[in-house]
């Protein structure tokens, strides 16, 4: 379908990133991919890395993942090469790979934005699955912010499991809630359900 979303992971070649670094990231790829912004759905997954004093320190093996749709990746391939200047903090962008989604029976969300208190916010997760057409169990993690200068994001990691392999994939198509772009609301595969935070 026209619409189908998919992902594409590129190597990174960086050191640090700043703690909000979502805001700027989303900035220097769309200074690159502008068309990117037309997409309602398009997002960057969020990166993987450790807290430091310097900020959050990339592992050698970080991934820059779009999730986008099908078709615009031989567009988003004009990353590579590129460099990303993230507040001073290079970032070279190497080679992407297509990674098409995949059932999974549980799926995991870093950050799901809501203003809503988590009684609040569950009820709206159940709404938006029953019209989704998704029937699953799910587990909230604790209250969290994004904050860049003025903007502050809140919301809640989520971890949803049962799914069956329609569902998830419907899930990881669409997502939930707002600010795909900073990472939010994008479904990954999680092995376990226990220990969210």
């Amino acid at each position: 379908m026209a619409n189908e979303m998919t992902d594409i992971r590129f190597d990174l070649e960086g050191r640090f990133v700043p703690e909000a670094y979502a805001f700027p990231l989303w900035s220097e790829v769309t200074r690159i991919l502008p068309e990117l912004e037309d997409f309602e759905l398009a997002g960057i997954l969020p990166l993987k890395g450790a807290a430091s004093s310097e900020g959050m320190l990339l592992p050698r093996r970080t991934k820059l993942a779009l999730r986008i749709p099908a078709s615009f990746v031989q567009n988003a391939l004009e990353l590579t090469g590129k460099t990303l200047n993230i507040e001073g903090n290079p970032l070279h962008v190497g080679t992407g790979t297509l990674r098409k989604l995949e059932a999974y029976p549980t799926l995991r969300s870093q950050f799901v934005a809501s203003e809503k208190i988590e009684t609040d916010f569950l009820e709206e997760v159940e709404g938006i699955l029953e019209k989704l057409e998704i029937s699953c169990k799910w587990i909230c993690g604790r209250r969290q912010t994004l904050k860049s200068g003025e903007t502050i994001i809140s919301g809640y990691s989520l971890a949803v499991h049962d799914l069956k392999p329609p569902a998830s994939i419907r899930l990881q198509q669409v997502g939930l809630g707002n600010y795909r772009r900073f990472g939010c609301g994008i479904f990954v595969p999680h092995k376990t359900i226990a220990g969210l935070d």
